[in-house]
């Protein structure tokens, strides 16, 4: 209905572990990863218009057109179903940018999922996945909704159970090139393949973390403080690090440990996205599916 405003959630997420395993021909590189939800999580509000226009306010100022993955997701939606009615969407910017919480791919499911129920589209969950995955390799994960182990450039998902462990979340402030840490000549590429049993094993890490550290002392410094908590990891090619805890009381305790004036939150990691409990208001399961 056009003017009625809607409101979805847009997590964050985090990488439990990241390992580059190859570079392919076309110079885009092969890794395996774990993600998890968590928090801070944006806010989309969506207003159906009756003009044709896609708008968006909020989030990043002066974000160039091409980079506007928000916009560049209700387009592709539309032209994908055939819609010609638009849509205003306001974005409540959370998550911090260029931190590795996947902020900008977030917000580009969000659109994708709330539109595709919104304008009535239908698309299949395997519709919308692969909408997503032209939009950048992280986004299909926020698609699905559930935690998940992937392959591939980070597009291979397979749907699994981890622990739910309470996270303390410290951003250094420092938005990372992630172009910049996949281009790096000391960027180990050759990790062994591993399996998805070994989830939670030993010796599991982030190949980004050494060379992100040499770039970015003042994360270097987070993830030094932060390991004197905890078993300090970088989600993605950072800046945000996260400790693993077995309860918010520990979490807690750790965060009071920490120097003042750094940027810090406790969470949960969640194996579900808050997306697929805003669909099932809608009466829609994560995967697209109307509960009868």
């Amino acid at each position: 209905m056009s003017g009625v405003s809607h409101a979805w959630p847009a997590p964050a997420k985090i990488n439990r572990f990241l390992h580059i395993t190859g570079r392919r021909p076309d110079g885009y590189h092969t890794l395996q990863t774990a993600f998890q939800f968590a928090e801070p999580v944006d806010e989309l509000t969506f207003t159906l218009t009756e003009h044709s226009a896609v708008e968006r306010t909020g989030g990043i100022a002066n974000l160039p057109p091409a980079q506007d993955l928000v916009v560049k997701a209700a387009e592709l939606l539309r032209g994908k179903a055939g819609i010609t009615k638009g849509v205003s969407i306001h974005v409540e910017k959370r998550i911090p940018i260029g931190g590795g919480l996947g902020g900008g791919s977030s917000n580009a499911a969000t659109t994708l999922v709330a539109l595709n129920h919104l304008w009535g589209c239908e698309l299949t969950p395997k519709d919308l996945m692969t909408l997503a995955l032209q939009l950048g390799a992280d986004v299909p994960v926020f698609v699905g909704g559930v935690a998940a182990w992937a392959d591939g450039v980070g597009e291979v998902l397979t749907p699994l159970s981890m622990n739910q462990p309470w996270l303390l979340m410290v951003n250094p402030g420092v938005n990372v090139q992630t172009a910049v840490v996949f281009h790096d000549s000391k960027l180990t590429r050759n990790t062994a393949e591993l399996t998805i049993r070994a989830v939670g094993d030993e010796g599991m890490r982030n190949d980004c973390e050494p060379v992100v550290r040499r770039l970015y002392p003042k994360i270097a410094a987070v993830l030094d403080e932060l390991g004197r908590l905890g078993a300090a990891k970088l989600t993605g090619t950072g800046g945000c690090a996260f400790a693993e805890y077995p309860s918010q009381s520990a979490a807690e305790a750790a965060q009071r440990q920490l120097s003042k004036g750094l940027d810090s939150w406790v969470c949960r990691a969640k194996n579900r996205s808050p997306l697929c409990d805003r669909l099932a208001i809608e009466g829609i399961d994560n995967w697209g599916v109307a509960k009868r």
